[in-house]
């Protein structure tokens, strides 16, 4: 398809693509693909005073009808699921049905957070006091500030962006400058909602384009009552403490180092399979790749041996290709951060298998690598940090707990899996002396989460968690009632005061 054909169908105007000053390059050969206009510290302060405007009026709205106007932004979704999972594989490189499977995930999330919209309970509570009653309820927030990184550069997004709406809150959205044209055409299919919906007040989605400095001021503005921020560890430690100062809640989903444990009964027919998929999806670009393999050393030869002749296989190129399992990675930085992560593995004692760099001759401007298998020695510093690129290492262990020490051993805690046929083993990796992640899963790998469940990690992952289950009640305030429908007034803890009549 013509690009300009795909950015019209999105909703999206080709003439004002071409005439901004940000140029964005697709990691599949490095074109550029669109000039988008930046915005500036001016236009932000707009954006969020059209979004704290429209939060007074949209928090009187009530939660089913906002559940409504989410409906139809799925229907769009629906309608437009080719078009835009096609526009996310050109501009962030993973394979086509990833892209498609992006859109599809905020289908199901908006479908979520239609049936959410009547199910934002609070509790009623026992009171000690005759003729009182308690309950508690929850409110909209505010508006919130989402700032979403390039390897999922509408899906992410979406979990906040729908739950914040039948929650009650406007969102101003800085997505990654190396993916603002997704984010443009979100934007563009959501004002379509909003015609069909009637009676929208303007600002519900702000979407703002630029650098570092108009995070920090999403960051920093009091107005945003909630920070929903994805990256790096690094980035989590400079926006919570900022946001603390004023007071401000977060979200934070920040890296995953991200482990499977292969035990000596596992079937290693299915384990092979979860194992490449986890490893090397989105060219090892995701927050739940899985980066560390703990093989039990009764079969970490025959494993380890099947892995090297199934990466050998991997079909690598144009992720537009339907045979292509494999795209490249997002650009020069990432590849000479594995490339320097190989090299220290090296230096520490690791066997490297895989990894460098291929279809140079054919894409010049793109980094297209071919996944590694690192067989180490031991948990070095180098496989304690996590490296955003398609680097598995393996380590052999003798002794379950030994398994499940190397696994929390390093600062991450994001996800993590278990592949074993012994109940025991399987019940101890998701005790609370097991895992010590947000996600802990048996025979599958740590990717691939459903939107059904929290999804968010321990540790300097951020404590965050988002999508399913009740991440709803980051986008909300709680207030405990006590309504008195007696002629007394009875106090708490069996208090008595009395004035003198």
């Amino acid at each position: 398809m013509e690009l300009n054909q795909l950015y019209g169908n999105l909703g999206l105007d080709p003439d004002v693509l071409s005439t901004g000053d940000l140029d964005v390059r697709s990691p599949i050969d490095g074109a550029v693909i669109g000039k988008v206009i930046q915005d500036a510290a001016a236009d932000l302060e707009t954006r969020i005073g059209r979004a704290d405007a429209a939060f007074r009026e949209w928090r009187n709205v009530p939660a089913p009808r906002r559940g409504d106007l989410v409906r139809l932004l799925a229907e769009e979704l629906r309608t437009h699921r080719e078009d835009l999972g096609r526009l996310v594989t050109l501009e962030s490189g993973k394979i086509l049905q990833e892209g498609t499977g992006e859109v599809q995930e905020m289908i199901d999330i908006c479908d979520f957070a239609v049936g959410l919209s009547r199910q934002l309970y609070g509790l009623t509570i026992a009171s000690e006091r005759p003729g009182h009653r308690m309950m508690e309820t929850w409110h909209p927030l505010g508006p919130v500030g989402v700032i979403s990184a390039f390897n999922f550069p509408v899906a992410v997004w979406s979990w906040n962006f729908a739950l914040a709406m039948v929650c009650g809150n406007p969102v101003v959205w800085k997505p990654s400058e190396k993916t603002p044209i997704t984010a443009l055409a979100c934007q563009a299919l959501f004002r379509r909602t909003c015609d069909r919906f009637g009676d929208v007040p303007e600002g519900l989605l702000e979407v703002v384009i630029g650098a570092a400095d108009l995070g920090e001021g999403l960051v920093d503005d009091p107005r945003l009552r909630l920070i929903s921020a994805t990256g790096s560890c690094r980035m989590g430690r400079e926006v919570a403490p900022r946001v603390a100062r004023r007071l401000g809640r977060t979200l934070l989903e920040l890296g995953g180092n991200n482990a499977m444990i292969v035990g000596p009964s596992a079937d290693l027919d299915l384990a092979v399979r979860a194992i490449v998929f986890a490893a090397v999806g989105t060219a090892g670009q995701r927050c739940t790749s899985l980066r560390r393999l703990i093989v039990h050393e009764d079969v970490h030869e025959a494993l380890v041996s099947r892995l090297k002749a199934a990466y050998d296989t991997i079909p690598i190129g144009n992720p537009l290709d339907p045979e292509v399992l494999v795209g490249p990675l997002i650009g020069a930085s990432a590849f000479d951060g594995m490339q320097a992560a190989l090299a220290a593995a090296r230096d520490e004692g690791g066997a490297v298998h895989g990894g460098e760099r291929v279809l140079e001759d054919r894409c010049a401007d793109a980094y297209y690598a071919k996944p590694a298998i690192v067989e180490m020695p031991e948990q070095t510093a180098t496989v304690r940090e996590e490296t955003f690129a398609p680097i598995l290492y393996v380590m052999k262990y003798r002794d379950l707990d030994d398994a499940i020490r190397l696994h929390n051993d390093v600062p991450q805690g994001l996800s993590s899996s278990i592949f074993t046929n012994d109940l025991r083993e399987a019940e101890a990796f998701l005790s609370a002396s097991g895992s010590d992640c947000g996600i802990a899963n048996v025979n599958i790998g740590p990717s691939g989460a459903e939107i059904g469940g929290a999804f968010g990690g321990e540790k300097d992952t951020g404590g965050g968690r988002e999508s399913g289950s009740d991440a709803w009640k980051n986008y909300m305030r709680r207030a405990t009632n006590t309504v008195n429908y007696s002629r007394d007034l009875p106090l708490a803890q069996g208090i008595e005061f009395e004035l003198d009549s």
